[in-house]
């Protein structure tokens, strides 16, 4: 048996103490009852960042991104898609720079699509523009 490991709640931010074997088993949120994985990118704005980027033990994608974004819709379904291949093994989120702009400069956010990978808090790997589904997953799990 694993130790537990610590997962953010991607719809009430709570940080759960799963055991890793039980996260194909329909792992649930103990405060909100709800599925900590959906297959889905997680929003992210000023009020639950900091929880899931650095609460969270499994790493997490962040997809720094705009709605006026060319590059940024195009690779949109591309990072719905990797979502739904990688989570558990990785959570992945969206933060829109326009509506969380302390967030953006923190980072030194300069162009977007950027997207950062972080573990426990920690930046471990950054890459700006946008990627296919091939790279973009490629990517991802040559990081974490």
């Amino acid at each position: 048996m694993s130790d537990p490991i610590h997962v953010v709640c991607p719809h009430c931010a709570t940080v759960n103490r799963v055991l890793r074997e039980r996260f194909g088993a329909g792992a649930k949120c103990g405060k909100c009852k709800q599925p900590l994985f959906s297959g889905r990118p997680i929003e992210l704005d000023d009020g639950n960042f900091d929880v899931h980027v650095g609460k969270s033990d499994l790493p997490v994608v962040v997809d720094f991104w705009a709605a006026w974004c060319g590059p940024c819709k195009m690779m949109a379904p591309h990072f719905e898609r990797a979502a739904a291949e990688i989570e558990p093994a990785a959570r992945l989120a969206k933060l829109d720079t326009e509506a969380a702009p302390q967030i953006a400069g923190r980072y030194g956010i300069r162009g977007i699509p950027t997207l950062i990978i972080f573990r426990k808090g920690a930046e471990i790997a950054r890459q700006s523009g946008a990627m296919d589904y091939a790279t973009l997953t490629r990517w991802i799990r040559g990081a974490i």
